[in-house]
């Protein structure tokens, strides 16, 4: 048997300080019924400096707290290990068997690896890299809009980049491994069905509850508005492209 490498903790963020919504207050009942014996650490404004990061800084200041988020998972991975979980995460079965990855994370879909679970010993390098990557971001560009490009973009292409395939099936590179979807996000985000297999450890039910309605559909097609980006660039090419993007600013 291999050695335990990441610990028993669980991490979540609820930034925003309104009181968890109902589905959220069941998903972390299903938490301390299936990990008794897991920490739990709620990172809030009381546990994490928010004034102590540019991007996570902004974002707060703009309310969008789900960005935040995206910053203060890697640090508290980073800082302590554990297992981060988004709070509309059902656990369907213990998580232990997993816990000698160095670090692990799994698909969302076929094309994007997922972000509402991720695992690490702490002081894992790959996690340490993601993290120094926003030092250099800003969530408000230099020309006021918002930069919305999520977590799960992010975190897909530096996967890429390290050489991991978008394929939906396990892979291993150094300290992290892979997981195809099934193991912790069995729900489709677009037609809400979901597939448990004998593998299925969570789902994710993509509540996005602390986003308004308008962000949630930014956040739902903003890789397709991407490839779209991309099309048309090539086609019309950029100059035009931003023409038309200053009248439909929605892309």
């Amino acid at each position: 048997m291999e050695t335990q490498k990441i610990p028993k903790i669980i991490h979540y963020c609820w930034f925003g300080k309104k009181e968890l919504p109902s589905l959220e207050k069941v998903m972390l009942k299903t938490w301390k019924e299936k990990l008794p014996d897991y920490e739990l650490i709620k990172w809030d404004e009381e546990r994490f400096d928010i004034k102590s990061q540019k991007y996570v800084k902004e974002a707060y200041e703009k309310g969008k707290y789900a960005f935040v988020s995206d910053y203060v998972r890697l640090y508290a991975l980073y800082q302590y290990g554990g297992i981060y979980m988004d709070t509309d995460v059902e656990v369907l079965k213990d998580l232990s068997p997993l816990l000698e990855n160095d670090g692990f994370i799994g698909f969302e879909s076929i094309k994007y690896i997922g972000t509402s679970l991720i695992a690490a010993k702490p002081n894992n390098q790959l996690i340490k890299a993601l993290l120094e990557s926003y030092k250099d971001k800003t969530f408000i560009k230099d020309d006021g809009t918002l930069n919305i490009t999520t977590n799960v973009q992010y975190i897909t292409s530096y996967l890429q980049s390290e050489g991991i395939i978008l394929n939906n099936h396990y892979q291993k590179i150094e300290h992290f491994s892979i997981y195809p979807k099934d193991f912790f996000s069995p729900k489709s985000l677009v037609t809400g069905k979901i597939k448990c297999t004998s593998n299925t450890y969570t789902i994710h039910h993509f509540s996005a509850s602390w986003m308004d309605s308008k962000d949630k559909l930014k956040i739902k097609i903003s890789p397709v508005l991407n490839i779209l980006r991309k099309v048309l660039i090539a086609i019309i090419g950029e100059d035009n492209f931003n023409k038309i993007r200053l009248k439909i600013k929605f892309i």
